[in-house]
C-alpha cells in the first residue's frame, strides 16, 4: 500500500462522519421559527416600538381624529384607487414596451428605449407639472376640445395624475420586464415551438407567465415605490390621504400627530402590498430542481 497519513500525523486531514458533519446545519434549520422572535435584538426593537406606541397614545392629542375620520378614509380610498389604476395601466403598457426592446425591429425598440430613458431620467414631479400646468393649460385654447365630451374630464386634475403615474410605472416596469423576458430560457420557447404552438399561444401560456414569475419580487418593490409616489398628486389638487393630513395640520396646528398617523397608514398599506405579492409568489408553481 502507498504511504498514508495517520490521524495524528502533522498536516493530517480529519474527516467527520456524514451524520456529524451535517449536525450543525440540521440543528440550524430545525429550530422553531418562534424562537427567532426571542432573539435579543428583536426583543429590544419590539420594546422600543411598544414604547413609541404608548407615548403616542398617552402624551399626544388625538381628540381631533373622530372628527376627520371620514375625510381620512376617503383620502385612503383615493390613494388606493390611484395606486391600483396606475399600476395596472402602467403594467399593461410595460409589457409591449419590453417586448419591442427584446424582439421588435429597431424603429420600434429605439423609441421604447428613448421613452424609458426620458421618463426614468427626469423627476416624476416635473412630469406631473408638465402634464397638468403645461398640457392642461393648452387644451382650453382649442374650441373643439372644450366642446367635446372629454372636456369635463380634462378640466379635472385626476386624469393628469393618472397619466403621469402611469407613464412613470410603465417606464420602470418596461425595463424590469425587458430583463425578465430576456431571462426566460430559450430552450423552453424552442420546445413550445416544436410542439406547434402559435406565437400568441406561446407568449400567453409560457413566455409571459415565466417572465412575470421572474420579475414578481421586483414588481413588488416597484409597486411599493408607486404607493409612496402617490402623494405627489396632492400638488395638483387631488385630495388623497396626504392632502387630507396636510389640511388637518393646517386646521388643528398639530404637526406630529397627523404625520405619525400618515406614516402608520402608509406602513399598513405597504405591509398589505408585500403580503399580497408574497401570496402570489407562493401560489405560482415553480419547477423542482
Amino acid at each position: 500500500m502507498k504511504g498514508e497519513r495517520g490521524a495524528g500525523a502533522p498536516g493530517a486531514r480529519v474527516t467527520l462522519p456524514p451524520e456529524e458533519s451535517t449536525l450543525d446545519a440540521t440543528a440550524l434549520t430545525s429550530l422553531p421559527h418562534g424562537r427567532a422572535l426571542l432573539e435579543p435584538h428583536r426583543i429590544v426593537l419590539m420594546a422600543v416600538a411598544a414604547g413609541i406606541v404608548f407615548c403616542a397614545a398617552w402624551f399626544m392629542r388625538w381628540d381631533w381624529l373622530p372628527q376627520y375620520a371620514g375625510a381620512i378614509a376617503s383620502g385612503v380610498g383615493v390613494t388606493l384607487l390611484m395606486l391600483v389604476s396606475t399600476s395596472l395601466l402602467g403594467f399593461f403598457f410595460a409589457v409591449p414596451i419590453a417586448l419591442v426592446q427584446v424582439t421588435g425591429p429597431w424603429w420600434l425598440s429605439l423609441p421604447a428605449q428613448g421613452f424609458c430613458t426620458v421618463i426614468r431620467g427626469t423627476p416624476l414631479l416635473l412630469q406631473l407639472w408638465l402634464l397638468y400646468y403645461g398640457l392642461g393649460s393648452l387644451f382650453p385654447q382649442f374650441p373643439e376640445i372644450r366642446q367635446s365630451f372629454l372636456w369635463p374630464y380634462l378640466r379635472e386634475a385626476w386624469p393628469y395624475g393618472v397619466a403621469a403615474l402611469t407613464l412613470s410605472f410603465a417606464a420602470y416596469e418596461g425595463e424590469v420586464m425587458r430583463g425578465a423576458f430576456a431571462g426566460v430560457p430559450r430552450g423552453e420557447l424552442e420546445a413550445a415551438r416544436a410542439y406547434g404552438m402559435s406565437r400568441w399561444k406561446l407568449f400567453w401560456r409560457i413566455w409571459l407567465p415565466r417572465a412575470v414569475h421572474r420579475a414578481l419580487p421586483t414588481l413588488n418593490g416597484e409597486t411599493v415605490l408607486q404607493l409612496k409616489a402617490t402623494p405627489l398628486v396632492a400638488t395638483i389638487t387631488v385630495i388623497d390621504v396626504y392632502a387630507v393630513i396636510s389640511k388637518i395640520r393646517q386646521v388643528t396646528y398639530l404637526t406630529y400627530e397627523p404625520l405619525l398617523l400618515l406614516a402608520l397608514i402608509y406602513l399598513i398599506l405597504t405591509a398589505l402590498l408585500v403580503a399580497a405579492f408574497r401570496y402570489f409568489e407562493k401560489r405560482i408553481p415553480t419547477r423542482s430542481a
